[in-house]
Order: structure tokens, then sequence, then C-alpha cells
């Protein structure tokens, strides 16, 4: 493909983002209960949390220092650089807001076997493809920019009990997402140039997209108590 035609076949995955997943649709409409709000933020956590890990994983297999460099910030974006920092942080933040305590979030009661299970093979994929399959799968922050705005706005207009404050991971990842999903982009583009290789970066999104929407799928089961 050329590198228009192979940036259209990544782009045209949006429609499998979980921003149309009906939680999500029904969070942004205000139709959620607070106990809803909790098992999605307490199992939300638990992919949160594994973010660095993740990243670590994609830069343990890559023999590019540019690349490792340039990835490595995301490692402590997430992590911070130093205790009490980062968005992990802001996101124990975001827990508290929905009446979560820290320890019932750190421990992982909440999380539910099907988020574990898809946020776990989503380690284990960038542990074991190749680095630029990893990259690739972190291309949904193409996808994300959008969604956090609106998600700002339509929790602030629908639950009055948590404020912009507590909103800080997603008021702070806005423009950073963006800046990150144009990064991934250069460097997925760059370094898929045979068919095959394109092809296999289509499909590692295709994965992501899958991990995203599976977490979903389990939180909705966990909240209807199943």
């Amino acid at each position: 493909m050329s590198p228009a035609e192979f940036t259209g076949a990544l782009r045209g995955l949006d429609r499998r983002y979980w921003g149309s997943h009906p939680f999500h649709r029904r969070m942004h409409a205000g139709e959620l209960t607070q106990r809803e709000l909790k098992l999605w933020a307490a199992n939300r956590w638990y992919y949160q949390c594994v973010l660095p890990r993740k990243d670590a994983a994609i830069i343990s297999n890559c023999p590019i220092p540019e690349i490792r460099r340039a990835w490595l910030d995301r490692i402590v974006y997430h992590d911070g650089a130093a205790e009490g920092e980062g968005g992990a942080e802001r996101w124990l933040r975001l827990c508290a807001a929905v009446g979560l305590d820290r320890a019932e979030v750190l421990d992982e009661r909440h999380v539910a076997p099907g988020v574990r299970f898809a946020v776990d093979a989503y380690v284990t994929f960038a542990r074991t493809k190749p680095w630029v399959e990893g990259v690739a799968s972190g291309l949904t922050e193409m996808f994300a920019g959008h969604l956090m705005q609106q998600r700002v706005a339509d929790v602030l207009a629908n639950y009055s009990w948590i404020s912009r404050d507590d909103l800080a991971y997603f008021t702070n990842r806005i423009d950073k997402v963006s800046g990150e999903g144009k990064d991934t982009l250069d460097i997925v583009v760059r370094y898929c140039v045979t068919r095959a290789q394109q092809e296999k970066a289509v499909a590692a999104l295709s994965f992501k997209c899958d991990v995203l929407w599976s977490m979903l799928d389990a939180i909705e089961r966990a909240a209807a108590g199943e």
C-alpha cells in the first residue's frame, strides 16, 4: 500500500474503537449509576496501571535507539517522574471522585475476569510480537482525543459530584494523546514498508480495538451482576 492507503486502512478502524460501545454511550448520556461508574473506574485502573509495562515491553524488543528514547517518555508519563505524579495517579483521583477508596482500587478486588484477561493479553502481545506491531497496537491514540474532549463535557454535565479537577487524567491527556498519535503513526508508516508488515500493523490495531471492546463487555456484565 502507498503511505496514504496504509494510513487510510489504519484510520478506517475508528469504527471499532470503544467510543461507540453501548456502555460508553450510556456514560456520555448520563445514564450510568454511581455503582456502574465505580466498576468502570476500578476496572479501567487495571488497564491504566499496566500501560508502562506494555511500553517497556515494546522498548525491550526494539533495536533502534531513536525509537527507544522517544518511547521512554510514555513510561514516565504514566508512572510519573516521582511518587504521586503521573497519569496513574490522576486516574486514582478520578476513582476517589466516584466513591472508591485507594486501597480497594490498588488491591484490584473489583477487576472483572474478562478485563484482566483482555489487559493481560495486550501486555503479552507487546512482549511477544515484533516491536513495530506493538507500536501499531497503540494507534488507538488516533481516535482518543475527540472522545476525551466529549467525555469531559458530558461527565461534567451529567454527574454533578464529579468536578473538572477530578477529570485531570482526561484534561491532561487530550493534547498529549494527539501528539502521541501523530508520532506513533509516523513510526508505523516509516517502518512498515512491505505489504505483509502493513497488514500485520492493521491486525495489531484491530487486536487492540478488540481488547478495549472486550474490557467494556466485561464491565457491563459485572455491572449487571452476571
